[in-house]
């Protein structure tokens, strides 16, 4: 039996550790939160009483946190002067590609295995164990990686050495976060055309519009029953997250000199449906933006 540490128990972590304990490996399990703590306790991991405490005795340590300061902070003070020799180190938080090479690079002068490997498939995917993760690691870790993350995952995939998994997913999600608003914008024209948006997805769905935002996680109600737009926009990938991962690119591509006006686009869009009250609500709800609603507010 693999003892694991788990550190960060929010909306993604908690259901990741859930799948780890389920597998029957021994997860220390740590959050701030004392709610987060008790869930992940019912789930079947133990609580530990803090960081140090959770990776001591650790074989592997999984991180899921918000930000890279919080990455920087939490291995520099906690994890790597405590974690025992030969553990594996896996941060699964989506944070920029700097931190993640920075944090590679203190570990690795420490003697641990590192690796950063960000998820995608949002809190559905972590409570069912079917996220997609991309991994920035080296090439010979690469394998035990793939087996600590098994219980949590639907495909894993090294994107290359370390910091790759960041920039994977930060590019990832910029597709992501603009092709939702194509989307959106298109259902709203539809309903505006007077053309049924459930005939507008019977046909773009099988045309040369088809997305996976628009046949996986399609944000009208009706046409995908499991996507969060069935549920008044309760659950997903908050807005608030999304508009995160575009800021990360949107640095990244600063300090590249990479021109991305559709993704910086897409930030001011998710910035102002924040500003305006969505930040809570799934990505998807900026369809109410083009609707002329009000987050949150019935049409």
């Amino acid at each position: 039996m693999t003892r694991i540490a788990f550190i960060g128990l929010g909306n993604m972590g908690g259901g990741m550790a859930a799948n780890q304990a389920k597998t029957g490996h021994e997860v220390l399990a740590f959050d701030l939160s004392a709610t987060a703590l008790e869930k992940a306790v019912a789930a079947g991991c133990q609580a530990a009483g803090s960081a140090v405490a959770a990776v001591r005795d650790a074989d592997a340590v999984i991180t899921m946190l918000p930000a890279g300061q919080h990455v920087r902070a939490v291995y520099a003070g906690e994890i790597l002067p405590n974690a025992k020799a030969g553990a594996l180190l896996i941060d699964c938080s989506t944070i920029d590609v700097e931190s993640a090479r920075a944090v590679a690079a203190q570990a690795t002068a420490a003697g641990f295995r590192f690796a950063d490997a960000p998820v995608s498939g949002g809190q559905a995917g972590a409570e069912a164990g079917t996220l997609a993760f991309m991994v920035g690691c080296d090439e010979a870790n690469f394998p035990a990686v793939e087996g600590v993350i098994g219980p949590m995952s639907r495909i894993t995939i090294r994107a290359g050495d370390h910091g790759a998994g960041q920039a994977a997913k930060i590019c990832n999600n910029m597709v992501l976060g603009a092709t939702m608003i194509a989307t959106c914008e298109a259902f709203a024209l539809a309903e505006k055309l007077g053309l049924a948006p459930e005939r507008f997805f019977e046909i773009a769905s099988k045309s040369s519009g088809q997305s996976w935002s628009l046949t996986s996680y399609c944000p009208w109600p009706g046409p995908v029953p499991a996507a969060p737009s069935n549920r008044n926009y309760e659950g997903g990938f908050a807005t608030a997250m999304m508009l995160k991962d575009l800021k990360l690119a949107q640095e990244a591509a600063a300090k590249a000199g990479a021109a991305t006006p559709l993704g910086a686009q897409a930030e001011g869009l998710y910035a102002l449906f924040d500003r305006l009250g969505g930040g809570g609500k799934d990505f998807s709800a900026i369809l109410e933006l083009f609707r002329g609603f009000a987050p949150g507010k019935d049409a």
